[in-house]
């Protein structure tokens, strides 16, 4: 709506863009805006599982809380079919998604016995399943968005919502038990030192996550609209004149993880028989390097392309490597939090994973977005490689360190 100037009947459009021109002390062009908008949204979204976390610990459950999240998306989605109703809808799929990935992804955790070393593996499944609606999503919403109008894409998203229901009630029983009493309280119990030290390690490296967050969170943004802009998208030059469509390439990531996650799964249950599989952090190490390098790539695709009409098959290789080092950390994150987080507070620490995804994710993601137009493409992209460098080599320096306080001797 920014970008093609349809905004006239987009309640509180008026007041948000003063709000950010009074941040940014100067006019915003449309791509500027945008970018601070879909930041502000995506940190929000990861922003809201503190709440979602604490009402799930302390008086719903997981399961309630999950499911109250489910239908606030589901509204937020059928709203967003109204241009009107633009923020009021982004504002309720914010508070919804944090009532949902915070507990859901607790309750994969809470599926194992605390120290069982399957829980790694068991997250990366798990992440399979919730990049399936990613991969379906532009295809199905994103197609019909272009072909039909966007009202048709956002009142599918919200369809997609009420199917989420209804398999989440399906396996209602199967789902492990709620950590809060039948009255709603937790039997909390003060942390004692050594979990406290363990807490403090989760939240130092709530830092350099950020920063690779920062980074990742580009594909909905500045790879958005290289991809649209700047990307060659003739499926076979000289043969095949087919243009694939640009929000096609938001799929790629999640279904190139379908066929790597079995991969990485057997490789690292090779490792680990041979007790040499990589600790959680060397993972997320790994994780950081291996986004750097996508992002070198599509520097050198810039650079050699003079950052016009690059072919395709650049963008894909650079979401091979973004997806292998997005395995390496995103779900590996989400298993050390919950196996050395005291099960007292799973929820919580959960949120405190998310808080990454807030700050990278969200506010410093759409800052690094306002550079697109300012820099040459080739200087962008190697920005960004720099950037998530940098948490990599953060994290490095990390892990002796912190290794003893992040074993589960549970």
């Amino acid at each position: 709506l920014l970008l093609t100037g349809h905004v006239e009947h987009v309640l509180f459009y008026p007041q948000v863009k003063a709000f950010y021109e009074m941040l940014s002390g100067h006019a915003l062009s449309p791509q500027p805006l945008s970018s601070l908008i879909y930041g502000t949204y995506t940190g929000f979204i990861y922003a809201t599982p503190w709440l979602g976390g604490w009402v799930a610990d302390n008086i719903l459950g997981q399961r309630k809380t999950a499911m109250i999240g489910i239908v606030a998306m589901a509204f937020g989605h059928f709203m967003m079919a109204s241009e009107a109703l633009l923020f009021p809808a982004l504002l309720l799929l914010i508070v919804g998604g944090g009532f949902f990935k915070t507990n859901t992804s607790a309750q994969v955790g809470m599926l194992y016995a605390p120290a069982d070393n399957r829980r790694d593996r068991a997250y990366s499944v798990y992440y399979v399943g919730t990049n399936l609606g990613a991969f379906l999503a532009p295809l199905v919403a994103g197609t019909l968005g272009e072909e039909l109008g966007w009202h048709y894409g956002f009142a599918a998203a919200g369809v997609g919502m009420l199917i989420a229901l209804a398999v989440y009630l399906r396996g209602w029983h199967d789902l492990p038990p709620e950590r809060t009493s039948e009255r709603g309280r937790t039997d909390f119990k003060p942390l004692d030192r050594k979990e406290w030290k363990s807490v403090g390690a989760l939240i130092l490296l709530v830092l350099p996550i950020t920063l690779w967050w920062a980074c990742y969170e580009q594909q909905g943004n500045t790879i958005a609209l290289w991809a649209s802009d700047n990307t060659d998208r003739t499926l076979i030059p000289g043969l095949i004149a087919w243009q694939i469509p640009a929000t096609w390439f938001q799929a790629i990531n999640p279904l190139m993880i379908f066929p790597f996650t079995p991969f990485l799964i057997a490789l690292w249950a090779s490792q680990a028989k041979k007790m040499r599989e990589p600790s959680s952090l060397v993972k997320i190490v790994y994780g950081c390097f291996l986004q750097a390098a996508s992002y070198l790539i599509l520097a050198f695709a810039a650079w050699y392309t003079g950052g016009v009409h690059a072919s395709w098959l650049w963008t894909a290789l650079y979401f091979a490597v973004i997806t292998t080092g997005e395995l390496y950390l995103s779900p590996i994150s989400m298993s050390l939090y919950s196996k050395i987080a005291p099960l007292r507070i799973a929820s919580l620490m959960m949120a405190v994973n998310f808080l990454p995804n807030f700050l990278g994710g969200g506010f410093l993601e759409g800052w690094l977005g306002t550079y697109w137009t300012v820099m040459s493409k080739p200087a962008f992209f190697l920005m960004i490689a720099a950037v998530g460098m940098v948490a990599g080599l953060i994290i490095w320096a990390m892990e002796r360190p912190l290794r003893s306080l992040l074993q589960d001797k549970r």
